[in-house]
């Protein structure tokens, strides 16, 4: 079974989320990394964009499909990656670490505070392998 890294919360839609100071890391797990296939382009928001929970401010385009990366933090963006531009496949091969996606500066802690644990995360990705 995959572990995932315990300093991060997790949505139903498998982004996680790290806590920075007043910033969000967002990122996808290796389950999404995993599922999505080969990652080939990485479309990010920009800087200043404003973004509610659920909103869909970034798509990942891959061998298979496009998936649209569903916002786990209402906020502004106040920081991307813009190293997925020239290897966006490092979303596939370092999704913990090189290949986060972008930093959310919020304003509702509760929404981080309500995705769930690295164990809870666990229980859900297995009930769907099942």
């Amino acid at each position: 079974m995959t572990k995932f890294p315990e300093n991060l919360k997790y949505a139903k839609s498998h982004e996680w989320v790290q806590k920075l100071d007043d910033r969000f890391r967002v990122g996808v797990s290796t389950f999404a990394a995993g599922s999505m296939g080969d990652v080939t382009f990485v479309e990010l928001p920009e800087v200043e964009d404003d973004v509610d929970a659920e909103d869909s401010p970034c798509v990942i385009e891959t061998v298979k499909s496009s998936e649209d990366i569903i916002n786990p933090i209402t906020g502004t963006v106040a920081a991307i990656n813009g190293e997925l531009e020239d290897t966006p496949e490092t979303v596939n091969s370092d999704c913990y670490g090189d290949g986060w996606l972008y930093e959310v500066k919020g304003t509702d802690a509760s929404e981080y505070d309500a995705l769930m644990t690295p164990e809870e995360y666990t229980k859900y990705v297995a009930s769907l392998e099942d």
